[in-house]
């Protein structure tokens, strides 16, 4: 048990070994993890889903690994599934309920961010030796103090907004932002691209240690652009949001399929440098598709808290230890993703911050169920079980009970068929919300 001393809090990480104590023998045979997300993709959008975008790299990862049917992130929007991933805790406690706006006129929420006292997975790997990078889409704080690089991270080559032009690195509020570690810098090349090439580098540098990789995509997020077309944003200029293509449904395709390609890179380095079979790799998606993608037979989209805003694709590889080719129906969640790391790096979670999500690895490694769990989005829908209660759902107001086992798109509303449950699920929200609430981090009134 050790204690960390960060920005003058005391956290205590309780790891199950002193770092010091750690060999370099014990650190080599450390696992790895690469943790990829994908930004807007749906679960009808890939082909190892039946989507109609044919990815032939993710379709091996599922061929050699394990498909998640019932896998969630923890928010609709972008900030608050970020927030939730990295912590392991919902992003509420983390007061990160909603976007952070990129435009300074849209009020207070531009200057928030993940606050220092909020412990990241990659601030627990790193004080157990980890090399840690980020290379991607961060969203979680515009400015310095809330920078990749003081939540854990060593390495950090991305954006901090909502998105950027995928080849002038132009936000849609018109600022510049591209960046490496806390300062800003000029970079050319396609984002995708760009995010694989750093990787590829931080995998080669850091073949001989333990390491944490986290490659948050842009892809599928606008502006659609395509590795071909050109730049569409500029400094303070005047643009269209998402880009200027007519064939978005083709711009989209190719984005994603850029990203498969980068997955296939990926997971080629990591085959070349004989690591794969010491990697756990995580690909999912932070949210489902808006009306530009697919969520196949979901309801609903991004935003909504209907399962196609948050049912996303999950695909969990690593050879030898993982059964290929299986599947899972266990409902899990991306802030199950900070506790499986820790779990299978054997160490323990921070006790000052509890996590709410809980560790995947008995279902990767020996596929155990891991039993009735009740799941919340944003105050407004629930899951328990097969049952799913929403209240006020976008085009149905009121409140809703389904039997996803039955009607996974969310059709048969049988609240009044069934009033108890409805009632316990109630109150059950009630509490949830009541939870987050007490002691959960607040935001700076100004900057």
């Amino acid at each position: 048990m050790f204690c960390v001393i960060r920005r003058g809090l005391l956290i205590l990480s309780l790891v199950s070994m002193s770092v010091c104590a750690i060999s370099a023998a014990d650190r080599a045979a450390q696992p790895n993890f690469v943790v990829i997300m994908a930004d807007d993709l749906g679960y009808g959008d890939i082909s190892p889903y039946g989507g109609w975008i044919r990815t032939p790299h993710l379709e091996q990862l599922a061929a050699g690994g394990m498909t998640f049917s019932d896998f969630h992130s923890s928010g609709n929007v972008c900030s608050p599934t970020r927030a939730g991933l990295m912590t392991g805790r919902y992003q509420q406690r983390a007061g990160i309920p909603g976007v952070i706006f990129a435009d300074a006129t849209r009020g207070e929420i531009h200057h928030h961010g993940l606050q220092p006292q909020e412990v990241t997975f990659a601030e627990v790997l790193k004080e157990a030796g980890y090399a840690t990078a980020i290379f991607g889409k961060w969203h979680l704080g515009y400015y310095p103090k809330y920078n990749p690089v003081r939540q854990g991270f060593d390495l950090f080559r991305g954006y901090v907004s909502g998105n950027v032009d995928f080849f002038s690195h132009v936000d849609q509020s018109g600022a510049f932002d591209w960046w490496q570690q806390d300062r800003l810098l000029q970079e050319e090349g396609y984002t995708t691209h760009l995010i694989t090439k750093h990787a590829v580098k931080f995998l080669e540098d850091n073949r001989s240690r333990p390491f944490c990789l986290y490659l948050p995509h842009e892809a599928p997020h606008y502006p659609y652009q395509g590795p071909n077309d050109p730049p569409l944003r500029s400094v303070g200029g005047r643009f269209d949001l998402t880009g200027e293509r007519k064939d978005i449904k083709a711009a989209y395709s190719e984005m994603v399929v850029e990203m498969d390609s980068s997955v296939g890179e990926i997971v080629a380095t990591l085959n070349r440098l004989g690591l794969a079979g010491n990697t756990l790799l995580l690909f999912f998606s932070d949210n489902g598709a808006n009306n530009r993608g697919s969520n196949g037979p979901l309801r609903g989209a991004k935003g909504s808290n209907w399962e196609g805003g948050h049912r996303v694709p999950c695909i969990a590889s690593w050879p030898g230890r993982i059964k290929a080719g299986s599947k899972s129906d266990q409902l899990s969640i991306s802030l199950d993703v900070m506790p499986t790391l820790l779990d299978t790096a054997r160490l323990a979670a921070p006790k000052e911050r509890p996590l709410d999500g809980q560790s995947l690895l008995p279902v990767l490694l020996e596929e155990k169920p891991l039993g009735r769990r009740q799941l919340v989005w944003n105050g407004k829908a629930i899951r328990d079980g097969q049952w799913k209660l929403i209240v006020d759902g976008k085009g149905s107001k009121g409140i809703g009970l389904y039997d996803l086992a039955s009607d996974l798109g969310e059709m048969n509303n049988l609240a009044s068929q069934h009033p108890e449950r409805t009632e316990r699920l109630l109150s059950a929200l009630k509490t949830w919300q009541a939870d987050v609430a007490n002691g959960a981090t607040g935001q700076p009134s100004e900057q």
